[in-house]
């Protein structure tokens, strides 16, 4: 009775041993290395065609820009590039809609977030993150917060900004009647050509797994 029971005891720690060795691997995913090139270095963003914050009524700036600095990053997600600074409009050709000219005072700094990358593609999938500014159009002032999806191009530099419904709340409003509220959703949306400062360099970030 004896020598069957052992054998099964140790047919059946061989067993847990290897279906240890065969999940183990799955549970320690890498993390993902972004190249950034160059790395680290200053970038401009212009934007092409328009901007539009949508909440409820849509908000359009026929003009933006935004500069910040990229680098390098290890992890998933991770913040492939700072934008310190981000305009919507000038005095010369203001955001525009039904409540008037719209004034957006960015607070900054803003990041790029890497999540997933495309090597087929060079498409880069990820999120402006910590957003947060402060609408004025007409008498209606809210203040904007939250992320806004988005996906960078390596061919054509684009950054293309698509948020989604959700992922932009609207933390407090005043003089805005019924128009805007803390229960509106915004939406941001366009897109901008990114280069290397002072330069025609169109930048590249590449995601790896070691």
């Amino acid at each position: 009775m004896k020598k069957p029971i052992r054998r099964i005891a140790v047919v059946a720690g061989a067993g847990a041993a290897a279906f240890g060795m065969a999940v183990a691997p799955a549970s320690a995913v890498p993390s993902t290395i972004w190249t950034v090139t160059p790395s680290p270095a200053s970038f401009t963003a212009t934007n092409v065609g328009n901007i539009v914050l949508t909440a409820n009524i849509p908000m359009t700036c026929t003009t933006s820009s935004a500069s910040g600095t990229m680098a390098s990053a290890t992890g998933n997600p991770a913040a492939v590039a700072s934008i310190n600074a981000i305009n919507f409009g000038t005095s010369a050709q203001p955001c525009t809609s039904v409540l008037g000219n719209v004034t957006t005072t960015a607070v900054t700094p803003w990041s790029v977030v890497a999540q997933d990358y495309t090597a087929a593609t060079g498409v880069t999938k990820g999120y402006v993150g910590n957003v947060k500014a402060k609408v004025s159009a007409g008498a209606c002032v809210f203040t904007v917060e939250g992320t806004a999806a988005a996906t960078y191009t390596n061919s054509t530099g684009t950054l293309a900004v698509n948020s989604v419904s959700g992922q932009l709340v609207v933390t407090s409003a005043s003089g805005c009647g019924t128009v805007v509220t803390t229960a509106t959703k915004p939406t941001f949306k366009g897109n901008y050509a990114v280069k290397v400062t002072g330069t025609s360099t169109i930048p590249q970030i590449v995601g790896s797994n070691p």
